[in-house]
């Protein structure tokens, strides 16, 4: 994930636990290690949109809405994909195989947050990094290679996710806005009725 995207993450997720809309670009480059001018980049497009307004050393955001909507509309989910496969299995099924660390994305993991899915779903997403998907890839039946109905998917894990308590909802509706499966939509309604928009 770009570090613009973790940027506009982390500012809707104070938004939303901290009612925090006042924050500083010191205070994010901080939070992150990254540079200030980074920092600056990350908040040009959200700037020039007016979902955030920027006054001396503060910004403010205007509208979580807008941002949640306008990181959705950049994400890129494929280029997150480090493996997938077919799993005969049901999602249950699969979920059930993961080594208990693992961090579950897109419908397991708003599941997993409202405790409730609002639809039924086939498709597994989770999120790893490169050391733990030999971990995962172990706990797996034999892959039928040739079967390119993919209902497993593993995206890179950027490292700031395991700093989290639980998966950030808004990480769950961007990436679902971006899935192709037929119930997405079932899924981004039922977030969006919990998300401040």
């Amino acid at each position: 994930m770009s570090k613009k995207e973790i940027i506009w993450r982390e500012i809707l997720i104070r938004a939303r636990e901290k009612k925090a809309a006042v924050l500083t670009q010191k205070e994010l480059a901080a939070t992150f290690g990254f540079s200030l001018s980074t920092v600056f980049n990350a908040l040009k497009i959200p700037r020039a949109s007016n979902i955030i307004t920027v006054t001396g050393r503060n910004f403010r955001l205007n509208s979580y809405q807008k941002l949640l909507y306008l990181w959705a509309s950049c994400r890129s989910l494929p280029k997150e994909i480090i493996f997938r496969t077919k799993i005969d299995a049901d999602a249950g099924k699969i979920e059930s195989l993961m080594p208990p660390d693992i961090v579950f994305g897109l419908y397991s993991a708003a599941t997993l947050y409202y405790k409730k899915a609002p639809a039924d779903y086939d498709h597994v997403y989770i999120y790893c990094d490169k050391k733990g998907l030999n971990e995962v890839l172990g706990r797996l039946p034999p892959l039928d290679k040739k079967n390119k109905n993919y209902n497993f998917f593993v995206l890179q894990k950027d490292q700031w996710l395991d700093t989290r308590k639980d998966f950030p909802p808004e990480q769950a509706f961007v990436d679902i806005w971006n899935a192709p499966e037929w119930y997405a939509k079932d899924f981004l309604r039922a977030i969006e009725e919990q998300l401040p928009v």
